[in-house]
C-alpha cells in the first residue's frame, strides 16, 4: 500500500535528534513555558519574518485566541462580521464562532481554492471588521489584494497559515502578511509536532502581550491575574522536537514541490483536473504543496480505482463548513463553488519520503482511470 503520508517514516529520519530532544526535556525537570519554547519561538519568528511567535496548544487556539486579543485591545465587538472563506476547513468558522463574531462566507477562486479577493469587496458592511484570509493546500492566498482591501476599508487581517508553513509571495512567508497568524503543527502538517501544538505570529507587540497572558490563564505574573484567560500553552516537549524539524523544512518543501511537479507532469487523463499554475509565476513558486489535490466529477469511481491498486487518497473536505450539522442556521446557503469543489476534490499521496517511483506509478494507474 503506498501510504497517503508516512509519519513514522519522516519522523524517522530525525528519531536520534528527536530522542536526545525529549531526554533533554526530561532531564532539565522543566516542562512548560521554558527555554525549548523560547527557542522556538524565536527561531519561528525568525523564519516567518515577524517580531514575535507565541507557542499555543493547537491550531484552532491559535485563531481563537487573535480575535479574543483583538476584543480585549477594543479592536472586535461582540457581532462583528469576519469574512473567511467558505471552503475553508470547519477550524476557520470555529475561531470566529467562540468570540461570539460573525462569519460571512465567501465563495473561493476555483483555481486556487483559496478565497476569491474579487468576491470580498461586495461583502464589507459597515458591520465587517476583518478578513480570515486560509491559504488551503500549501498556496498562499492572494494577499496582496486582500492587503490593499484591507487597507481600504481599515478592516483587520487574519492569515489562518496551517497548511502553509514556509509558503511565500516574493519573498514574503505566510504568517508576515496580516496583523497576525494561526499555525497548526499538528502531526500531518508540512511542520509537524509528535502530538498537538500552534502557535501565532504577529509583528504587533501590544497584541502579542496580551496573548502570552490569554494563553496562561490570562497572567504575566503567576496568581496575577489582567485577562479571563485558557490554558493553551506548547509544552517543552513539542518545543523541542518542533526545533529539531524547523532545521529541516525547506529542505522537505523542495521535496515536495518536486514531487508536485512530476504529478503535474506526468498526470494526462483529461477527466481529472490538476492543480492550475497560477499567474504571476511567484505564486506558484513560493507553493509549498501541504497537499496535491486534483478534481473528478466521478470521485467515488476514482478512488475505488486508486485504492484497488493499492493508493491511499484522502479528501479535504468531504463536507464544507456551511452543511455541517454545527451551523444548521447556514445549512440553506447556496454556494455553488463551495459545494462543487468538496464533491469533486481527492488528495493525492504526497510527503518528504515518498518515492519517486510511486509517483510514477501514481500517475500510471490515474492515466488509466
Amino acid at each position: 500500500m503506498i501510504n497517503f503520508l508516512d509519519l513514522k517514516k519522516i519522523n524517522q529520519q530525525y528519531r536520534q535528534e528527536l530522542i536526545e530532544a525529549s531526554t533533554r526535556v526530561i532531564d532539565s525537570g522543566w516542562y512548560i513555558n521554558g527555554n525549548e519554547l523560547a527557542q522556538f519561538e524565536n527561531n519561528f519568528a525568525q523564519y516567518c519574518g515577524t517580531q514575535h511567535a507565541i507557542g499555543v496548544a493547537n491550531g484552532l487556539d491559535a485563531l481563537i485566541l487573535v480575535l479574543r486579543a483583538w476584543k480585549e485591545l477594543g479592536k472586535l465587538s461582540d457581532g462583528d462580521e469576519v469574512l473567511v472563506p467558505a471552503n475553508t476547513y470547519i477550524a476557520s468558522i470555529l475561531a470566529i464562532s467562540a468570540n461570539n463574531l460573525k462569519p460571512v462566507l465567501v465563495e473561493p477562486d476555483i483555481n486556487t481554492y483559496n478565497i476569491n479577493p474579487h468576491l470580498i469587496e461586495e461583502k464589507i458592511t459597515s458591520k465587517t471588521k476583518a478578513i480570515l484570509a486560509v491559504h488551503l493546500y500549501g498556496q498562499l492566498a492572494d494577499m496582496p489584494n486582500i492587503m490593499r482591501l484591507a487597507n481600504k476599508y481599515d478592516l483587520l487581517v487574519l492569515e489562518d497559515s496551517a497548511q502553509a508553513h514556509g509558503a511565500e509571495i516574493e519573498g514574503k512567508k505566510a504568517g508576515s502578511w496580516g496583523d497576525a497568524s494561526g499555525f497548526s503543527f499538528y502531526p500531518g502538517k508540512n511542520l509537524g509536532a509528535l502530538g498537538d501544538a500552534g502557535a501565532i505570529t504577529t509583528s504587533c507587540n501590544e497584541l502579542a502581550e496580551v496573548l502570552v497572558a490569554l494563553r496562561n490563564y490570562g497572567s504575566h505574573e503567576k496568581y496575577v491575574n489582567k485577562y479571563i484567560g485558557v490554558n493553551s500553552r506548547l509544552d517543552e516537549m513539542q518545543a523541542a522536537f518542533l526545533n529539531i524539524k524547523l532545521k529541516y523544512l525547506d529542505n522537505e518543501i523542495k521535496i515536495r514541490r518536486q514531487i508536485a511537479n512530476k504529478y503535474l507532469s506526468l498526470i494526462q487523463n483529461r477527466k481529472l483536473i490538476t492543480p492550475n499554475i497560477p499567474q504571476p509565476a511567484s505564486l506558484y513558486q513560493g507553493h509549498v504543496w501541504h497537499l496535491f489535490t486534483v478534481r473528478s466529477n466521478n470521485r467515488g469511481a476514482l478512488i475505488e480505482h486508486l485504492t484497488k491498486h493499492n493508493i491511499q487518497t484522502l479528501i479535504h473536505y468531504p463536507t464544507p463548513p456551511h452543511k455541517q450539522q454545527a451551523y444548521s442556521n447556514l445549512n440553506s446557503f447556496s454556494l455553488p463553488i463551495t459545494e462543487q469543489i468538496h464533491n469533486e476534490i481527492l488528495s493525492l499521496p504526497i510527503g518528504p519520503t515518498l518515492d519517486f517511483t510511486d509517483v510514477e506509478y501514481i500517475c500510471e494507474i490515474i492515466n488509466d482511470f
